[in-house]
């Protein structure tokens, strides 16, 4: 408790017990104290508790701590749900938790360390019948072009590469949570998405 909130509680006790209006009160508050007065509506709450009797210029004990959603059970729920589907959004965690979207924001972010990142398709990681099936399709142009030696002169070239593979509908849907100490992975942001 600040020693500037009490001296001003002492002076709104002050002026109740001299009979002065709220309007009067905060006028004396603002004077004495300036730019650090309390607002007009902290003051009249103020002089409307002095005057209906109290008399303790102290802030009343609270019961215990503020009510939180950040236990340890809410975290463990989390994990599990994040480790299940890592392309939820806060929003979609939150729902399903019936949690705050903060709350899960700072789980995740805060206590489980993790961030969004965009997936990206890497070759290495292919099955096997993803490269049983390029190695297929390379010989057959192989084949193709040893059968027709003409059959590059009509092949329009660029300098993109095409490969196979899944393409979510924007890159925001392709985002997924990881822990922060996972290197190697860019990093995109999506303002539009949590």
């Amino acid at each position: 408790m600040e020693a500037r909130n009490i001296a001003q509680w002492c002076a709104i006790f002050f002026c109740v017990k001299h009979g002065d209006s709220d309007t009067t009160t905060h006028g004396k508050l603002q004077q004495a104290f300036g730019d650090d007065a309390m607002s007009r509506v902290q003051a009249f709450r103020w002089q409307k508790m002095f005057s209906e009797g109290r008399t303790i210029v102290e802030d009343e004990q609270r019961s215990g701590r503020p009510s939180t959603t950040q236990t340890s059970d809410n975290t463990a729920r989390v994990r599990e749900l994040v480790r299940s589907d890592r392309r939820l959004t806060v929003n979609m965690t939150a729902d399903k938790v019936n949690m705050n979207q903060e709350a899960v924001r700072r789980i995740l972010t805060e206590e489980l360390g993790m961030r969004k990142i965009s997936v990206m398709m890497v070759p290495r990681n292919l099955t096997e019948q993803q490269r049983d099936a390029r190695v297929s399709v390379c010989a057959e142009l192989l084949e193709q072009v040893e059968a027709d030696p003409e059959l590059m002169e009509r092949v329009i070239t660029g300098d993109e590469s095409w490969f196979f593979q899944y393409d979510p509908k924007t890159k925001c849907q392709s985002l997924e949570w990881v822990r922060r100490d996972n290197q190697g992975q860019r990093k995109h942001a999506c303002p539009s998405q949590n």
